[in-house]
């Protein structure tokens, strides 16, 4: 069924963004009230990265993304329910919708620690402790984060890393950091920005 366009709004862009900004500082308030251990990743990371040297270069993402230790899983799902969140396990993701209407395009999802994401990928996730606090919430560190992105390399995460090399946060001398196949993929996103 075709929906019906609704007229531009600056409004509605506005809203949008602080939607996502309100439930990613609920979530990660809650977490830190219960003492979970987390990290923010995934868009929401790589924006608060580029924002430190750019803020002009900032996209914006319509989730939240966090890493948990498995061990804290049932613990981190009372504190976020506590938090408004109504929890989900589909398509092999556990997530938090934003109520009991929530939307699995806008909810928080979740990724842990030293698993690997999907099956057939290079690298496992992070620990949460590779992350820094900064003044509003625990931020995976930009290595880390720049390893999670070449470890999915989907559009998107392709669009993330050369956002981070647009500002100068990645260079070259980065791809000596990481094991094949990441160091290649880096390598190709530095020599063909627009491939």
């Amino acid at each position: 069924m075709k929906q019906a366009l609704l007229d531009a709004s600056w409004e509605r862009m506005i809203s949008a963004v602080e939607r996502v900004r309100e439930r990613l500082l609920r979530a990660t308030g809650a977490l830190e009230r219960a003492g979970i251990p987390y990290a923010v990743v995934g868009g929401n990371a790589i924006a608060a990265w580029v924002s430190r040297v750019d803020e002009g270069a900032v996209r914006n993402t319509k989730d939240v993304d966090l890493l948990l230790r498995r061990e804290n899983l049932s613990a981190a799902i009372r504190a976020l329910e506590s938090a408004g969140f109504v929890h989900r396990h589909a398509l092999r993701v556990d997530m938090l919708l934003d109520g009991p209407d929530g939307n699995v395009r806008d909810g928080v999802h979740l990724v842990f620690a030293g698993e690997k994401v999907r099956e057939h990928y290079a690298a496992a996730a992070p620990e949460v402790s590779d992350s820094e606090a900064t003044p509003t919430f625990r931020l995976l560190s930009l290595e880390a984060l720049v390893r999670m992105k070449l470890t999915s390399f989907r559009d998107r995460d392709r669009v993330h890393l050369r956002d981070l090399i647009d500002v100068g946060l990645v260079d070259s001398s980065w791809c000596e950091r990481f094991p094949e196949p990441l160091s290649s993929r880096l390598q190709q996103l530095i020599a063909f920005p627009e491939d």
